[in-house]
């Protein structure tokens, strides 16, 4: 059955609940935000989850015929962003990231996104699929991608999901663009540690 979308939500009104409900999210922030070096060593430490917004895909939301498995009907990749996809997963084995855990959101352009970092296997996720037209999946998709976080998370291994903007702005009330990630780790009194931006 083709996932379809309400129409009664633009996506400007969309965007403008989203950042109301943000307001009232509590992440912590590490002091060495951003610091290449401290994030590298995060990540190699294993326990860290890497949250990467699809590399470049033109446009916003997807058009009103979208169907799940159906990549023809929805926002792709275009030849930047697949370059962008594969310049990441150069970044990361370049710096002694040569393997990782990686799922992805079901979309079509985070799937694409996660193959091209080739550094393993990529397994979907429906918990990392996009709600910036469908609203009401929103606390689901959040609460189901918490739990897979918090019981999941390789302590020996890095971590990446590869999702989109309004995911990772769930998880950790902060902008991502395309192609960038937060590195992220849930702590024992549940709370989201927020390490840093990588921009690759």
């Amino acid at each position: 059955m083709p996932l379809t979308f309400n129409p009664v939500f633009s996506p400007r009104l969309y965007a403008a609940i989203l950042m109301v409900l943000l307001a009232g999210l509590s992440v912590h922030v590490n002091a060495a935000d951003n610091d290449e070096t401290a994030l590298l060593a995060n990540m190699r430490s294993g326990g860290t989850v890497l949250m990467i917004r699809h590399a470049l895909a033109p446009g916003t939301g997807d058009p009103d015929h979208f169907q799940l498995n159906d990549c023809s009907t929805q926002r792709n990749l275009n030849d930047t962003g697949r370059q962008q996809a594969r310049a990441i997963g150069d970044w990361l084995r370049a710096r002694g990231i040569t393997s990782a855990k990686i799922y992805s959101s079901q979309w079509c352009r985070c799937l694409e996104t996660a193959k091209l970092l080739d550094l393993g296997a990529v397994t979907e996720l429906p918990a990392l699929n996009s709600f910036f037209e469908r609203p009401q999946d929103r606390e689901p998709n959040l609460s189901a991608l918490r739990a897979f976080i918090r019981e999941q998370a390789d302590p020996k291994q890095l971590t990446i999901l590869v999702t989109h903007q309004v995911t990772i702005s769930g998880i950790t009330s902060q902008w991502t663009d395309s192609g960038h990630g937060k590195l992220i780790r849930q702590g024992a009194d549940g709370q989201i540690e927020l390490f840093g931006e990588l921009s690759f």
